[in-house]
């Protein structure tokens, strides 16, 4: 089972759109896939329209005092989405309490490793999002991921936000016993304004080993899924949106072969 994490220390940088664009497309191909979303304002969970709010069960009771992370506590979260091979464990805005919960609890941080031993038999690929912040939450995600992308906006204040989350996965990389492997993915490109061409440049410049060769541009195509609560690749599989993150998933692909190779 693949395991990857799609986080950022910033929000609106295309985090739940490249989970569900990266889903829709290993979903097509016969994978069974699961997504987990981590983040309180449940953006991933809205996508596929459920509540938040209104949820009976969601990734929350993993961390509940009373709760073991069992087959049967990870069994009863799951929801079915608008693709028969992708299945999500949802957020719910309880999650927003769980830093003042977790104060003091050990422990906390592998509760979605502990989950996804229970389901590993069940999936091919798993796809993690996350909060736009450091907390107990992101720390799951980069604990039970194997590869982390991380989206980036081609814009200034976005590549600002990226040297903070490099400087996060430097620190997880001293605990780890085998480095974390990470992915920049540029986002919202538009070649016609300079700010856009002026990132994308200064993006190759500084990570030129970890960033990918495709580029994610502004396509209108993405927030259509997104309204109507399907994987972009169900709704238009010509787009550049589209088309973009299936370069992205082929050099992911080969990249984890060539690992295990």
């Amino acid at each position: 089972m693949h395991v990857w994490a799609v986080a950022n220390q910033k929000g609106g940088v295309g985090k739940t759109t490249t989970v569900v664009g990266l889903a829709g497309l290993l979903a097509e191909v016969g994978y069974r896939v699961l997504l987990i979303d981590l983040d309180p304002h449940g953006s991933l969970t809205s996508y596929f329209g459920n509540d938040p709010d209104e949820l009976e069960f969601s990734v929350f009771d993993l961390f509940t005092a009373d709760s073991k992370v069992d087959a049967q506590t990870v069994q009863k979260m799951l929801l079915d989405t608008s693709h028969e091979r992708i299945e999500l464990m949802p957020a719910s805005t309880a999650l927003a309490t769980l830093e003042r919960r977790a104060v003091g609890q050990e422990g906390m941080g592998l509760q979605i490793a502990r989950a996804l031993v229970q389901v590993r038999d069940q999936y091919d690929y798993v796809i993690i999002d996350t909060p736009p912040i450091l907390g107990v939450l992101m720390v799951n995600a980069l604990a039970a991921c194997q590869h982390l992308l991380v989206p980036v906006q081609t814009e200034f204040l976005a590549l600002k936000g990226l040297e903070r989350m490099v400087r996060t996965i430097s620190m997880v990389n001293q605990a780890r016993k085998n480095k974390l492997r990470y992915t920049i993915i540029p986002t919202f490109y538009d070649r016609r304004t300079p700010a856009s061409v002026s990132s994308l440049k200064e993006l190759h410049h500084k990570y030129a080993d970890n960033i990918s060769s495709a580029i994610v541009p502004v396509d209108s195509k993405l927030l259509n899924a997104s309204i109507q609560g399907v994987v972009p690749s169900a709704l238009d599989s010509s787009s550049r949106g589209v088309h973009a993150y299936a370069r992205i998933l082929r050099t992911l692909v080969e990249s984890e072969k060539a690992e295990i190779a």
